[in-house]
């Protein structure tokens, strides 16, 4: 075991050489599952609250070890695809995440606990592997929620024969240290000092959070509103071969200005190009496409889509397309049952819930279908594809070199849009 003074870097690799350590996460859920009598409460949520010990949160395991046989060589092909990125200048970033390896732990005036700059005010949540706690920055005066992690913990905690919970922290550090983009949460900082155990994801702190169950249905304007948001940010990282993987409303938060964010990159999963084949989902019972619950060889990004139908499904009706007593029904009713839908329903709306929701993978709306859906375009038009600081170099090269090709992506302004 690595002694309590290494740091991430050292047990990883420095960052800034930092390779994307992609392995498929662990997985929560097969269809061989049986009597299984689980809480309906952890079909909804598998987190838990690890108050302050950073405790693994108990996801479910039912598959066998040996799915991660391959593990190796899935690594050192994620390692190349960031190399890849950043050789040809595809990180979505104009400027890099602060990386920050001294770590003071002190006190202000008032006797607040401090990090750094930042003085800390309240627990307002839990990860997958440690708290999160609103911060304020003695520096900005902004606040900032901050994950908070401990490495030696991360290092015990075995999530496959040869790896530790450390791997999945790292692979959502090294995500989102690539991301940028107006509907997704964004990593300012990142604290790792070597000679301590504590290790913090410094992230923009979002205000609010949209709280269906205890607020009920939304109305059709709110919840388009939503939804093209998330479309937007879902997109993008469609676009960067990343698959979420967790697409729900607790990870969807929503700003004093009603613009939601997507959050919890601790299941995501990245590709070198459009295969996005996977054979397990390591998301949210409730969440999941029929295809995955099959225990079958499935499409990331379609399985994304489909969480995106049962979240609009909560957003407009209040409750859950698709919900048994225990895991096993509850995968039955997702791969069996018909799609319930109110007869007066907005027809249109009725159409894209069916689209989304269509159990066959291949017959089901893609996010493009979707962003150029009746419904959702309504006054506002079509979800605009987002021009990332990446794919902009790209074009800027394209014209340096002569390109006669027309961009016909549609440039979103970054101060308008609250990019970073």
């Amino acid at each position: 075991m690595y002694p309590k003074s290494y740091s991430l870097a050292r047990v990883m690799g420095c960052c800034s050489c930092f390779g994307f350590s992609w392995k498929p996460k662990r997985t929560t859920r097969t269809v061989t599952v049986r009597n299984h009598n689980l809480s309906q409460e952890l079909l909804l949520d598998e987190e838990v609250d690890d108050e302050d010990d950073g405790s693994y949160n108990g996801n479910i395991t039912d598959s066998a070890y040996e799915e991660d046989a391959e593990l190796p060589i899935r690594v050192k092909h994620s390692e190349e695809i960031l190399r890849f990125r950043e050789q040809n200048g595809m990180i979505c970033r104009q400027f890099p995440v602060k990386e920050t390896q001294i770590l003071i732990r002190s006190e202000d005036d008032d006797g607040n606990k401090m990090i750094n700059e930042y003085v800390r005010e309240r627990k307002i949540g839990a990860g997958s592997y440690g708290k999160v706690v609103l911060y304020r920055s003695s520096n900005d005066g902004k606040h900032y929620a901050i994950k908070a992690f401990h490495k030696s913990h991360l290092l015990k905690l075995r999530v496959a024969p040869s790896e530790t919970a450390m791997s999945d922290v790292l692979r959502e550090v090294l995500i989102m240290k690539m991301l940028n983009h107006p509907n997704i949460i964004n990593l300012i900082e990142v604290i790792d000092d070597p000679n301590t155990d504590h290790f913090y994801m410094v992230l923009e702190y979002v205000d609010g959070k949209w709280d269906w169950e205890g607020s009920g249905p939304l109305g059709e304007i709110t919840a388009r509103k939503y939804l093209r948001d998330i479309v937007s940010g879902l997109m993008y990282l469609h676009s960067h071969n990343i698959v979420h993987g967790d697409i729900k409303p607790d990870n969807l938060l929503v700003t004093s200005s009603g613009i939601v964010k997507i959050g919890d990159f601790s299941v995501s999963q990245v590709f070198e190009d459009d295969n996005d084949e996977l054979r397990r989902s390591p998301g949210t019972p409730v969440f999941t496409a029929p295809e995955c619950c099959l225990g079958l060889t499935y499409h990331g990004k379609a399985a994304d889509t489909w969480a995106v139908g049962v979240t609009l499904y909560c957003m407009v009706l209040g409750q859950y397309p698709f919900l048994g007593e225990t895991l096993q029904d509850t995968y039955d009713k997702i791969v069996n049952n018909i799609l319930a839908l109110p007869n007066e329903m907005n027809p249109q709306l009725k159409d894209l819930l069916e689209g989304l929701l269509c159990k066959d993978p291949k017959q089901r709306l893609t996010l493009d279908s979707v962003a150029n859906h009746s419904w959702v375009t309504g006054e506002d038009g079509p979800v605009s594809q987002y021009l990332c600081w990446c794919k902009r170099n790209s074009l800027h090269m394209e014209q340096s070199n002569g390109s006669n090709d027309e961009a016909h992506t549609t440039i979103i302004n970054s101060d308008d849009n609250h990019t970073y």
